[in-house]
């Protein structure tokens, strides 16, 4: 394997004002204050959070104040089992009241879909409302390890469901209201919630989605549900005829509660299930623990993100992507989340920097394709914003690529910390990301989480350094999955995880690590290109492809032809342009000269749609397995299925 990764230019440096007034500095500070210690700058402390693992976690909790008990030592037992560490083993926390505790003055919440709507929740009106509805649920005979579903989108009434049910230790799950019924079946059929809170629909590129149609049916086909809470956001005027039914204010009117009641909780007690995309097949049910999301999202929402109490933090995601789980955490520092409900780009491409700017936004959270697609339009931000507040933008869900670096400190905000993420919802976080006391190098992810041992690997399992490899974590972590929901001997958590090396958790992205000991994502593992037995990463054609004046976006998969693999590359086109002879050659010396003739294609196909999931991440495996002749089990993962058609039987790949 060669080495290819060069050294990126600084693009970013954090003040001192910056560096002293952080989160992280403060943390670092009490860590040298109480071990007796002398640690300068991120790496270092990074060094000792994972080379003191206990003290490390034993350092948050105390920074943090959390509400619980640490129990006794060993704070961390066995120190490195993967999976089987526990966390504070013997200690016992609630999510729940961590966020709802102590007396906090102005908005908790607020909320805005579109053009159409814009809330606010003060701290004291959502502990009356989590009260309520947890006196509903215990009311409706909900109990420890009972499920609990939201078909919702993000908007606040899914959070006080969310705090209600893990108040009383019931189990919490969620799905954003653009999928179809089977797609929320394959999901909340498996885990047979008890309560389900949904809604009568939402707006989306201007237009009313009614929803209720997909409600009935999906209530139809889960026997387990015992109520159904409808938060309407429409106002649409619904008769439902069954007893199951109740409204949200009904409900807040007939189980007022004032009062609080925290269930105790052991620190693996179940918080959430969460979902894989479900591209391939049925979605694994993946169960997360409630000390342990407390944990990690105190160390990535308080540290790298800054975030304490009156900062302002808005991720634009919906409830069927992780994102949604860690933004919630937000409230844990006692800051203000803001949700946006609604299309990215209506009215127009600058609607999110409109809510941004106008509530003074501190950290800003979109996908990684949003900032391609800006940058494609090329929208200038930075000359009709303020934007004075605003300090961190984040990125996830894919590859941020260099240019979008280059976009954004070019036309959004020059003092600003990008922070590219990488994690997942199988850890429902990040493996490496932003921080704010580092510099921010072009293309390149800053370095690895606090309490992440993160390396890159060779298949023989020898850790690389600036050549490319899998990602993996070579000690356990507090958001490792408990289990997988019906897996009962845990092979299926095993061989997603554990399976390629021993004891060390292996999560499927291609990677190499930088010389600066940051590093830059390729793509998936199982979306990894062979052709001629050499392996390229997907993202490195994306970033070539993906600056061609005509290209709106790619899709690239490997195909299997002749005994080798030959790389397949698809485009959707800027409509003001036609496929030509001109155009192909065009794309094929971009990528030649900005990558290598190796990664040149085989053959590249217009087309007029990439799929893509529900949370905007190119599908790629199910077009490989389209033009493979496979079945895609599970089409309605996807945001747009309908596309898939035109994948099938393309005879330019028959030669």
């Amino acid at each position: 394997m060669e080495k290819e990764i060069l050294s990126n230019s600084i693009l970013w440096s954090p003040s001192e004002d910056r560096i002293k007034s952080s989160q992280m500095s403060k943390f670092r500070q009490n860590v040298n204050k109480k071990y007796n210690l002398n640690l300068n700058g991120f790496s270092e402390l990074h060094n000792w959070s994972i080379k003191n693992k206990a003290q490390f976690w034993l350092s948050i909790w105390d920074f943090f104040e959390i509400i619980g008990s640490k129990g006794t030592e060993p704070y961390v037992e066995p120190v490195n089992k993967m999976p089987g560490s526990k966390f504070f083993p013997s200690g016992s926390v609630n999510y729940a009241e961590n966020m709802l505790s102590g007396e906090v003055s102005g908005a908790a919440i607020i909320f805005k879909s579109e053009d159409k709507v814009r809330k606010e929740v003060s701290w004291k009106d959502l502990k009356i409302q989590v009260a309520t509805l947890a006196n509903f649920l215990r009311k409706q005979g909900v109990v420890k390890g009972d499920r609990v579903a939201a078909y919702m989108p993000n908007m606040p009434e899914t959070i006080t469901m969310m705090l209600a049910t893990s108040s009383i230790g019931a189990i919490f799950s969620s799905a954003s209201p653009d999928f179809g019924v089977e797609g929320v079946l394959d999901r909340f059929g498996q885990i047979e919630p008890k309560i389900l809170i949904t809604t009568d629909g939402y707006w989306y590129n201007g237009k009313e989605v009614n929803i209720t149609s997909k409600v009935l049916d999906v209530v139809k086909c889960l026997p387990s549900l015992k109520r159904v809470l409808i938060a309407p956001l429409l106002k649409i005027k619904t008769e439902y005829n069954t007893d199951k039914f109740i409204n949200y204010k009904a409900v807040q009117e007939k189980y007022s509660a004032q009062e609080m009641l925290f269930e105790p909780l052991g620190m693996d007690d179940p918080l959430y299930i969460m979902f894989s995309s479900g591209t391939t097949g049925k979605p694994k049910c993946i169960v997360h623990s409630n000390g342990g999301i407390l944990l990690k999202h105190l160390v990535e929402v308080g540290l790298h993100s800054n975030a304490k109490r009156n900062s302002k933090i808005f991720y634009f995601t919906t409830c069927g992507w992780m994102m949604w789980n860690w933004l919630v955490s937000g409230l844990l520092l006692k800051a203000t989340i803001y949700l946006y409900d609604g299309s990215p780009f209506f009215p127009n491409s600058e609607i999110l920097w409109d809510y941004v700017d106008s509530e003074k936004i501190n950290f800003m959270g979109v996908s990684a394709k949003y900032i391609d697609a800006l940058s494609k339009e090329n929208i200038n931000i930075v000359d009709k914003y303020d934007l004075s507040d605003l300090e961190t933008i984040g990125s996830t869900g894919s590859p941020l690529v260099h240019e979008s670096f280059d976009y954004i400190y070019e036309n959004v905000k020059k003092d600003v910390l990008v922070a590219s993420l990488s994690g997942g919802t199988d850890i429902v976080g990040c493996f490496i990301g932003g921080n704010p006391i580092s510099v921010v190098r072009r293309g390149e992810i800053q370095g690895p989480i606090l309490g992440m041992d993160v390396h890159v690997y060779d298949d023989d399992g020898n850790s690389l350094k600036n050549e490319k490899g899998e990602l993996v974590c070579i000690q356990s972590f507090p958001t490792m999955p408990l289990f997988f929901w019906n897996d009962e001997k845990n092979e299926k958590y095993h061989n997603a995880y554990f399976n390629k090396y021993p004891n060390v958790w292996c999560h499927g992205d291609y990677i190499a690590k930088t010389e600066n000991d940051g590093f830059i994502i390729f793509g998936r593992s199982d979306a990894t290109l062979n052709p001629g037995g050499v392996r390229i990463g997907t993202s490195e054609i994306y970033r070539q492809v993906e600056q061609i004046e005509e290209v709106l976006e790619g899709l690239v998969v490997g195909q299997i032809w002749q005994g080798d693999i030959r790389v397949v590359l698809f485009v959707r086109l800027d409509p003001k342009y036609d496929s030509t002879e001109d155009l192909i050659n065009k794309i094929k010396t971009k990528i030649k000269i900005g990558a290598s003739p190796r990664h040149v294609p085989s053959k590249i196909i217009v087309v007029n749609d990439i799929p893509r999931t529900k949370s905007g991440k190119i599908a790629e495996l199910a077009v490989r397995d389209l033009i493979h002749k496979k079945k895609i089990n599970n089409e309605t993962a996807l945001a747009n299925p309908e596309c898939l058609e035109e994948y099938k039987n393309i005879e330019e790949l028959n030669v």
